[in-house]
């Protein structure tokens, strides 16, 4: 009955670390997407019904806004060709359950070298399917 038990428990940590990774590599699909200004990479892991905030501090209050896919796809597509980008994730929590997910990765931003902002990323995903697909990304912005 021990043995049944470890067994069990090993299978479902398997099962549970199978699952980060999936969620992880949708994630790094997305940056992968980002730092190439690939736009169809990025929407091959972003759900048709992705929504986007950020929120940042001006003068002395939060200010929340709201960005269309459209407008964040275009904006990600018209990026010189000479101009770096490269988001830095710090770190890489997920939470799940099964069917649904959070990432919370806090990062830097850099442009062509240098630091631009700091924040936290949040992203929310399903399981579409065996896919994990992104539906919906918070990300706070600091100027260092």
């Amino acid at each position: 009955m021990n043995k049944l038990l470890i067994l069990l428990s090993l299978l479902l940590v398997q099962c549970a670390f199978a699952q980060d990774a999936a969620i992880r590599k949708t994630v790094d699909t997305f940056f992968e997407g980002l730092h190439t200004a690939d736009t169809l990479k990025m929407q091959s892991v972003c759900s048709d019904k992705l929504v986007l905030h950020t929120v940042y501090e001006k003068g002395g209050s939060n200010v929340l806004v709201a960005e269309t896919t459209e407008g964040f796809y275009k904006s990600i597509a018209e990026i010189p060709a000479g101009l770096q980008i490269e988001e830095r994730l710090l770190s890489f929590k997920v939470t799940s359950d099964g069917v649904m997910a959070n990432a919370w990765t806090p990062y830097e931003f850099y442009i062509n070298g240098k630091l631009s902002h700091s924040g936290v990323n949040s992203f929310s995903l399903y399981n579409d399917n065996g896919q994990w697909k992104i539906v919906y990304i918070i990300d706070t912005r600091k100027k260092p």
